[in-house]
């Protein structure tokens, strides 16, 4: 009989239930959910969670606590990461989930959880021969891994989340150019081990791990009129000028006409904007043309160590 197993992911923005059965490179998907849980609104810098966002948290986990009884599912893990790594008061909520629903969340470092990530990427079959660099850009954290089919060369984490930026550089919307230029220059200043890192290292392609980039590949799509549907897909090409057209007018968008937009969900309708800029910056920093978008993350690598 196939392991049952349930892998929650606790991210700054949103927590993910994934309960699947059966081999690690050939799993059956039982629950997929994600919720918008904001677990970094109005404290994410200041490292504390607030008192809605703590509420917010406790209950969504008490959810992904009847669905992992429901399904039957016989190992568990939940990993946390950026916000409750950071958050003077993540004991607590620790404690408080733990209290609730007898779930006992493990925090995992940042070089932990690009290894994760690397793993989920490696699942898919995203990578090859040549050097990728995997980025997987959180609320919370940036995860920038190199890497092949076979192994990693380097990882490592940043705090330069979606939510982080957005806090520090995106105040008034449309995003004005100035914040733009703050912004890269922050990224120079924050990102030097990854420069020095990919120095001498010729980069095949920049691999985007879900999160923003499964929201390019379907706006993408859906300026082209083409059937989307993430289920169906692991992994896409993006055409270079197609990207940077589609994150240059993201960019200059309004809140209102991201809003507008179905394709953006809306707990990424703001955070949408800083990851742009963040993979804009990379592609052009490190002189990138090839840039693909993998479904898997740091969950998919969890459930295939789980699984194997």
């Amino acid at each position: 009989m196939s392991k049952r197993v349930a892998v929650m992911d606790l991210g700054t923005n949103t927590f993910h239930l994934l309960i699947a059965e059966g081999e690690s490179h050939h799993y059956h998907e039982i629950v997929h959910i994600t919720e918008a849980v904001k677990l970094g609104e109005g404290g994410i810098n200041k490292g504390y969670i607030i008192p809605r966002a703590f509420a917010r948290g406790v209950s969504c986990m008490q959810r992904f606590h009847d669905l992992i009884e429901a399904n039957k599912a016989t190992k568990v893990r939940a990993i946390a990461t950026s916000a409750l790594r950071n958050a003077s008061n993540g004991h607590d909520f620790i404690e408080a989930v733990k209290d609730k629903t007898g779930i006992a969340i493990e925090i995992i470092d940042g070089e932990q959880e690009a290894g994760f990530i690397y793993q989920g990427v490696k699942l898919s079959g995203c990578l090859s021969a040549k050097t990728s660099l995997v980025m997987d850009i959180g609320g919370g954290s940036v995860e920038f891994i190199l890497g092949n089919a076979d192994k990693i060369t380097w990882k490592q984490s940043f705090e330069i989340g979606a939510a982080r930026l957005m806090d520090l550089f995106h105040r008034t919307d449309p995003i004005p150019p100035a914040s733009v230029e703050a912004l890269n220059l922050y990224l120079e200043d924050k990102l030097t081990d990854l420069f020095t890192a990919t120095a001498d290292t010729e980069i095949d392609k920049l691999i985007g791990s879900s999160g923003a980039f499964e929201t390019f590949a379907g706006l993408i799509a859906a300026e082209k009129g083409e059937p989307f549907n993430l289920k169906n897909i692991q992994s896409c090409d993006f055409d270079e000028e197609e990207l940077l057209a589609l994150t240059g007018k993201i960019v200059q968008s309004t809140h209102l006409q991201r809003a507008a937009n179905t394709g953006i969900i809306p707990v990424r309708v703001d955070m949408i904007v800083a990851a742009s800029l963040v993979t804009r910056f990379m592609m052009q920093r490190l002189h990138i043309h090839q840039v693909s978008m993998c479904t898997n993350s740091l969950k998919e690598g969890v459930l295939a160590g789980m699984l194997a």
